[in-house]
């Protein structure tokens, strides 16, 4: 996986004690149209895209996409984790590994992002010994926010970027000052 180094890709699949973190198959194709047109998941990432563009434009067999995992609730897709090395869209996380999640409205509240995003960061961890993680989101995103403190994430700075006030945080692997790591349902 050049984006992250020399990691094999993909790992087989993670099991945590309700999900399933995989590689994405033709049969998500359904629900990842679903998850970017909506306008939920939209709120913070500059609205819904068109479904008709979406249809047009994901394949129907993915191409493979190393730190990209689905996650799947009782066989079927409910979100996505990416775990990549930044492209450049901030200057903040240039060059560092960085991590992403969108799960569909059906999926909150129910804490399935955060153990599917702590199932992930422990592959990282053990993928990339030592190396950190960075998460960027908006400040209005009170889900997310909540989400990166659950995670560990440790706040670096606040910033304006995209219309919007970001945060910006790093997760270091291993346990968090005064404690160990504890992320369940």
């Amino acid at each position: 996986m050049t984006e992250l180094g020399p990691v094999a890709w993909p790992p087989a699949p993670i099991r945590t004690e309700r999900l399933v973190l995989r590689e994405p198959e033709a049969r998500d194709r359904t629900a990842v149209i679903e998850l970017l047109a909506s306008p939920e998941v939209g709120t913070y990432l500059g609205g819904p895209r068109p479904r008709d563009e979406l249809e047009r434009g994901i394949p129907r067999v993915p191409a493979r996409r190393p730190g990209l995992f689905v996650v799947e609730l009782d066989g079927v897709m409910i979100g996505r984790i990416t775990l990549t090395r930044d492209t450049g869209h901030l200057r903040q996380a240039a060059g560092r590994a960085e991590l992403g999640y969108l799960f569909l409205p059906r999926a909150w509240g129910y804490g399935y992002g955060a153990e599917a995003c702590a199932a992930a960061l422990d592959w990282f961890a053990d993928a990339l010994p030592g190396e950190p993680v960075v998460l960027a989101t908006q400040t209005a995103n009170a889900r997310s926010m909540r989400l990166a403190a659950k995670l560990g994430f440790v706040e670096v700075e606040r910033f304006d970027a995209y219309g919007a006030e970001q945060w910006f945080g790093m997760w270091s692997p291993g346990p968090p000052p005064g404690g160990a790591r504890s992320v369940g349902p």
